[in-house]
């Protein structure tokens, strides 16, 4: 089974990074549960991303219910402990399944993955 990678770098909203990256997500494990396993690294502003309590209009895109779909179907997202330090927000809760992480783990599933996709 191949790992993938998926870095995330913008906020949950702003840009269609995050969306596009959890999209693929998605489609990864929909079509190709079997052969891949998705590993998602939020840094920077996405760190946003793995925050509860996201509040959307009917009929937009809600990051966190994404967030919550890939956990379920078995993907590992950790979020840059740094970079949610430098934003205020390392002490707040995260999403189910999103844990805080740091730069030697990131190098590490960068390293143990066969594919990376950054957005």
């Amino acid at each position: 089974m191949q790992t993938i990678l998926i870095i995330i770098n913008d906020a949950p909203y702003g840009t269609e990074k995050a969306y596009n990256a959890l999209r693929m997500a998605m489609r990864l494990q929909k079509d190709h549960g079997d052969k891949a396993k998705v590993n998602i690294f939020l840094l920077a502003d996405a760190v946003f991303c793995g925050l509860p309590n996201q509040k959307t209009p009917n009929g937009f895109y809600n990051i966190e219910r994404m967030m919550k779909s890939v956990v379920n179907n078995g993907a590992e997202i950790k979020s840059c402990g740094g970079c949610s330090e430098a934003r205020g927000i390392d002490k707040l809760e995260t999403i189910e399944g999103v844990q805080l992480s740091n730069m030697k783990e990131f190098a590490q599933w960068t390293v143990d993955c066969d594919k990376v996709l950054t957005f």
